[in-house]
């Protein structure tokens, strides 16, 4: 095993598109790192260079203590595992497990050690000797994975390996994925584009945005501390909900903000954690609250001064055990370079949303809402997040 670093890396296509721009980041020896941003961000290519399958216009890749840029893929010691699982259709699973091994000349016996002792990880012993087309999507995925586990590479370097699976086999495979590299403790990069993935494999996550690294960090710090906007509204589902705001002092060396004709009194420890926000005092900023910040008035059984808002639903979903409620604020929406880089990333036009800014709330399902009612939402100051609306970096500090 090995850990990777990258330094001032970046990638220059030959008709001058920029898709990476100085990456600098060490993997340490074992981690589980996971790039994820939105589709064309520059992850895939940034993988593709740690596995020499693009040529690095910049910088440099280590891999242990050798810089790789002018190793050939194949001596690099990475195993890699892609979207499609690649196996050869007229081979058995066995086969395709050992075919690696068999080029290296490796001894029978060790070959069928190794194959062996990763079918039992992958729960795939009963289907050695089966061809991949009677084996379901997620089977043939482990037989893609176990291909790379035998060959006991340095590093695993994976590029959305799960995101042709469907909803419920991906989150099977995410916790089988968590506890093969618990076992066997090998460096990995990981590429998606989904949020709930990276957040629940990485031990770190680094975010990317057109080729840029914005933040790397843990999942618990990402959420709770985005360094922008960007991040902030890429990390977290349902998305964080924006909205302008006025911070005012209130002549007791504290601040509130306000949101749809009512007065948030922001907390002591928000003012301690994020001092710099008092330099605000009087202009408007962007506020940023999550859909768990809220909660109905009627599970809290009061509505407290200068924590709670009114909302008429207009649309509900409801997920057994919690409910998202959607509705909108009579105030222009925030609509950012990075917000619309999100929007785009989902499918949504910025245009649509008019003079009207939509919020979301995550309740708790053990009272009833419906389309059309009116609630009164409270919502936990101390996690609001602040913005500088030029920069659209999170104030704090």
């Amino acid at each position: 095993m090995a850990g990777i670093t990258m330094e001032e890396v970046g990638k220059i296509y030959p008709d001058g598109t920029r898709a990476v721009q100085g990456v600098n980041i060490d993997i340490a020896d074992g981690e589980f790192l996971v790039l994820v941003g939105p589709s064309g961000c520059g992850k895939s290519t940034l993988l593709r260079m740690v596995a020499g399958l693009e040529e690095i216009s910049e910088g440099k890749v280590s891999i242990g203590d050798r810089v790789v840029n002018d190793v050939p893929p194949k001596d690099r010691d990475i195993a890699m595992v892609f979207q499609t699982y690649a196996l050869y259709p007229h081979m058995t699973v066995f086969d395709n497990m050992a075919f690696g091994l068999k080029l290296r000349n490796m001894p029978k016996d060790e070959i069928n050690a190794r194959v062996e002792d990763a079918a039992r990880s992958l729960e795939i012993t009963d289907y050695l000797h089966r061809k991949p087309k009677a084996l379901s999507g997620g089977q043939r995925q482990r037989v893609a994975m176990g291909r790379a586990i035998v060959r006991e590479p340095a590093a695993f370097l994976m590029d959305e390996p799960l995101s042709n699976l469907d909803a419920k086999l991906r989150v099977q495979m995410r916790t089988e994925l968590s506890l093969l590299h618990k076992r066997l403790g090998t460096t990995t990069i990981y590429v998606t584009h989904d949020q709930v993935e990276a957040m629940t494999l990485g031990d770190r996550v680094a975010v990317i945005r057109k080729g840029t690294v914005q933040q790397i960090d843990t999942p618990f710090a990402l959420f709770q501390y985005p360094d922008n906007m960007f991040v902030a509204g890429f990390i977290g589902s349902p998305a964080m909900n924006f909205v302008y705001t006025h911070l005012e002092s209130d002549g007791a060396g504290g601040l509130t903000a306000s949101l749809a004709g009512e007065t948030l009194r922001l907390p002591p420890e928000l003012l301690t954690n994020s001092p710099k926000l008092a330099n605000y005092a009087g202009q408007e900023v962007i506020m940023g609250i999550r859909p768990s910040a809220f909660e109905d008035a009627r599970m809290v059984g009061s509505e407290p001064e200068g924590r709670t808002v009114s909302a008429e639903v207009d649309v509900v979903e409801v997920l057994g055990y919690e409910s998202f409620a959607h509705y909108h604020l009579p105030t222009r929406p925030v609509i950012t370079p990075d917000i619309e880089e999100l929007l785009a990333d989902t499918g949504q036009d910025p245009s649509v949303l008019g003079d009207n800014t939509s919020m979301t709330a995550r309740l708790s399902s053990d009272v009833p809402v419906s389309s059309g009612d009116l609630l009164r939402l409270v919502i936990d100051t101390t996690k609001l997040h602040f913005f500088d609306p030029e920069t659209n970096d999170r104030i704090y500090g």
